[in-house]
């Protein structure tokens, strides 16, 4: 049997039982154990956290007139500056154990990089039949995002070098992307017949798979997790955060009651994150594969917070970690955080099960 290290290592790798049950004694938390930690670096005019793995985050900060990619370990102290001393601008946009993926930008031109946690470990990966590229998601050595090959913004696959670049662009369509990798899936968007629409691959531009649900205008698919993916879908002029398992049928509206428009960005086992506009307000939101889950990240911040988005979601034996970034009233800027809530020890939370299941259990005989 694998150890469960084996098992938490890899974002991509989970075990649904155990996660299960540490997801439910989790629901069962009071919100206020729910801690937000500050990311943003001391020098920086501003600061977006944007991919999570193993309880870091990725993303970028602003640091005099240059973006620079960056990681931390759960602390605005943490800040490491990944941008290559080539680079004038550099992002980091997704992270998977001690891997980060991005593009930075070379005399004037955009390339789709990797990192493994530091500067010195840059790797542009922009093929060479492309003008310009971006990395959007990671899993292991397996890399995705998008090249501009001519006119044309195709989705793309690597695995850790230019050399590896595969088109994943489908038949038919004129733009695509992919925004995520877990294992063996790709997921993003492709505009076919004038329309984007949710989109997962396998590998190769002819394994695409068509997720836009019927009546939906519009879609995209932002992360892919255990064979479940999240984004959103236009249906009556409304963005609707959504969730699908591997097909277009198998939509699932996540939009809370009173939400104008809602997004999901990042999935991991049972949990989905993104952003619902409430009453004019953007805020950092938390699912459990259902509507009625829906839990208010934003209203976890201090009050000077005007809006939030959480972006990416990544959990172990022992906490919840959402990476993402709010605007600061006080400061006048966008702040990168991380919000981390407790899970209770697997003894704890299977008492809780058997406590639970006991009580069911006594109901019925009754």
């Amino acid at each position: 049997m694998r150890s469960l290290r084996t098992l938490t290592k890899n974002p991509c790798n989970h075990n649904a039982f155990l996660t299960g049950v540490l997801l439910l004694a989790a629901s069962q938390a009071a919100t206020a154990q729910c801690i937000v930690c500050p990311l943003h670096p001391a020098a920086s005019s501003e600061s977006y956290g944007l991919g999570s793995s193993n309880g870091q985050s990725a993303g970028y900060a602003r640091i005099g007139s240059q973006f620079r990619a960056s990681w931390w370990n759960g602390t605005a102290e943490s800040w490491i500056d990944l941008s290559p001393t080539v680079a004038s601008d550099s992002f980091a946009y997704g992270a998977s154990g001690n891997r980060q993926v991005g593009w930075a930008t070379i005399n004037g031109s955009n390339r789709a990089s990797a990192w493994a946690g530091t500067a010195a470990s840059w790797v542009n990966l922009n093929p060479a039949a492309a003008f310009e590229s971006y990395a959007f998601g990671v899993s292991g050595n397996q890399q995705v995002g998008l090249a501009i090959v001519g006119n044309s913004s195709r989705a793309s696959l690597w695995s850790g070098s230019a050399a590896s670049w595969i088109d994943l662009n489908p038949i038919g369509s004129s733009y695509s992307v992919a925004f995520s990798t877990c294992v063996t899936q790709q997921a993003g968007t492709a505009r076919v017949n004038n329309i984007d629409r949710a989109s997962i691959w396998s590998g190769s531009a002819e394994s695409w798979v068509d997720l836009n649900p019927a009546g939906a205008v519009g879609s995209a698919a932002y992360g892919t997790h255990g064979g479940r993916q999240v984004g959103y879908a236009t249906i009556n002029n409304r963005n609707r955060a959504s969730l699908w398992a591997g097909t277009a049928e198998s939509w699932l509206d996540l939009s809370p009651a009173g939400a104008s428009a809602s997004s999901a960005y990042g999935t991991f086992a049972n949990q989905q994150v993104g952003e619902a506009t409430i009453d004019g307000i953007s805020r950092a939101s938390l699912w459990s594969s259902s509507a009625e889950s829906w839990t208010d990240l934003h209203a976890m911040l201090p009050s000077h917070f005007q809006s939030s988005v959480a972006q990416s979601i990544w959990s172990d034996t022992t906490a919840i970690y959402i990476s993402g970034s709010g605007y600061n009233t006080l400061t006048h800027r966008s702040e990168a955080l991380l919000w981390t809530q407790p899970i209770p020890t697997p003894s704890a939370a299977a008492t809780l099960i058997l406590t639970s299941a006991t009580l069911v259990a006594r109901r019925r005989k009754r």
